[in-house]
């Protein structure tokens, strides 16, 4: 795949050893900011180093009409201060790495437009690098009462990488429907012969903006998955903080309390019945039966 001339502006190349490339993008799937949210907890906790971006001038529509409620959606974020600018962000695309893990990270905006190009910029990056593996993070609305453990979903590449993630009990996706760029880029993957996954999170769809919690429980099991080593106790700290605090507010709503209630009898049927299969192809495998 071609990319046109500049549109990935590389700074830095820190030698790195087969490195693996971890991604999140605001979008399609960044509700509660849990992908964008989870990666730029890795990159903080790491102390990664900004090495290269995406040109962000070709891929957003920043003016799309409609109602100021759309629009605002498209627009840049500014904040002033006593008729002072003090902050304008427009979309971005960063790449950094840590490499004493031999890691990149890749955080950025899903493009509105032109996903080819984007997704050329992303496979130079793994080119120039010698990228192994690509792990996207992502989020979404679903029926997860906020006092439990987000669930994840898999997408792989390859069938042979279902394996290594079956240890950490995520479920394989059976999805039909729109797509975002995550899943283009995996079938690029598949085309190149690239190991890629794409690891979803279902979160309370109740809750509206950043969730701390979730985050947290994202970032602690891809840590795991990726067996890297990092300090989660603030992130912890503040998750259980968020959890209390939403706890209290729900407590005060007598109806959405119920059916908070409902939604944690579903999901601990579901687990332990996902759980007993388990035990019950376990003790298959002893001799034991349990009917």
């Amino acid at each position: 795949m071609e990319m046109e001339p500049g549109l990935l502006k590389i700074y830095e190349r820190p030698p790195m050893q087969n490195p693996r490339m971890i991604m999140g993008l605001t979008g399609w799937m960044d509700g509660g900011e849990v992908s964008t949210g989870t990666i730029e907890c890795l990159i903080g906790a790491r102390g990664a180093r900004k090495i290269a971006e995406i040109d962000p001038e070709p891929f957003y529509i920043l003016n799309f009409p409609g109602s100021m409620e759309i629009s605002a959606l498209f627009r840049p974020y500014v904040r002033y201060a006593d008729g002072i600018m003090q902050k304008y962000q427009g979309p971005t695309n960063t790449f950094y790495a840590d490499k004493d893990n031999h890691l990149i990270f890749f955080v950025g905006r899903e493009p509105h437009m032109r996903w080819g190009d984007f997704a050329g910029c992303v496979f130079s990056m793994v080119e120039e690098f010698g990228v192994k593996a690509i792990y996207f993070v992502g989020s979404y609305a679903g029926l997860v009462p906020h006092t439990r453990e987000p669930k994840i979903v898999a997408v792989v590449s390859d069938e042979n990488l279902k394996e290594q993630l079956q240890q950490f009990k995520v479920k394989f996706s059976d999805y039909e429907g729109p797509s975002g760029i995550s899943t283009y880029l995996l079938m690029l993957a598949r085309e190149r012969e690239l190991n890629m996954t794409s690891l979803v999170a279902e979160i309370p769809a109740y809750i509206q903006g950043r969730n701390p919690k979730c985050i947290e429980a994202v970032t602690r099991r891809l840590a795991a998955m990726l067996h890297l080593e990092i300090n989660l106790d603030d992130l912890r700290r503040l998750s259980d903080d968020y959890e209390r605090r939403l706890s209290e507010v729900v407590n005060e709503r007598q109806e959405l309390a119920e059916h908070i209630t409902k939604l944690e009898e579903h999901y601990d049927k579901e687990i332990f019945d996902t759980e007993m299969t388990d035990l019950k192809r376990f003790l298959l495998q002893q001799g034991i039966r349990l009917d």
